[in-house]
């Protein structure tokens, strides 16, 4: 199949000349062989990528993949190296130890009264502020997200840590409960004694390592510290 459509045509017996050697290349476009019409198609005759066309496997072998335009999944090696433009990634996994010059953690700053039930979204932050101060004692259910479980999220022997930032008036109050999925969870308390009281005039950061050992199945490990 032709690559090529020649700028001009010989008829036998014709005798070239210098423009019509010229022309074989300066006015030679692409044919439709020169495309797969898959990955790539003639337009102007100029040759350009198909819309949809390139996939990962063509860019370069483990390259990245994508779906929809939205998400990006890309494998890092160990001498990869991200540079570029603050933006956010949806989730990183590494299976070795990753090396980092700082962290900065996103936080979310809740200005009502810790009080009764409280739903901890571990997805959304892995700290949380209540600015106001707490009118009660409350119990906290922590999960993944409104439309996901944190035994979702999880996976066996997996863990992570929330904070819980409480802030006290003259009058304090303390946590009574941890639940995890709406299951209410044993938890081992730093000292083995859990809190009965809140600090008051300050504000008391609760910390929880909760460690997946099964399915929907936790080790919960607790402190109460007092700022102030």
């Amino acid at each position: 199949m032709a690559i090529l459509v020649t700028g001009n045509t010989f008829a036998i017996g014709d005798e070239p000349t210098p423009t019509t050697l010229n022309n074989q290349v300066n006015l030679a476009t692409f044919a439709s062989g020169a495309v797969d019409d898959s990955t790539t198609q003639l337009s102007g005759g100029a040759i350009i990528v198909k819309d949809a066309g390139i996939t990962p496997a063509k860019l370069s072998s483990g390259g990245p993949s994508w779906s929809s335009g939205t998400t990006t999944t890309t494998n890092l090696t160990a001498s990869s190296t991200v540079t570029g433009a603050i933006g956010n990634f949806q989730a990183i996994n590494a299976t070795s130890t990753v090396s980092l010059f700082e962290v900065v953690e996103n936080l979310s700053v809740d200005a009502s009264a810790l009080t009764g039930s409280v739903t901890f979204n571990a997805l959304t932050s892995a700290i949380r502020l209540y600015t106001s101060n707490a009118a009660a004692n409350w119990t906290l259910n922590v999960r993944g997200d409104g439309s996901t479980t944190l035994n979702a999220v999880l996976g066996v022997n997996d863990s992570i840590t929330i904070v819980l930032l409480a802030t006290q008036g003259s009058t304090a109050y303390y946590q009574t409960e941890l639940w995890v999925d709406g299951s209410a969870q044993t938890v081992k308390w730093t000292g083995g004694t859990a809190p009965s009281a809140g600090n008051a005039s300050s504000i008391d950061a609760y910390t929880f390592t909760i460690i997946k050992t099964a399915s929907a199945t936790y080790t919960v490990l607790g402190s109460q510290t007092r700022y102030a």
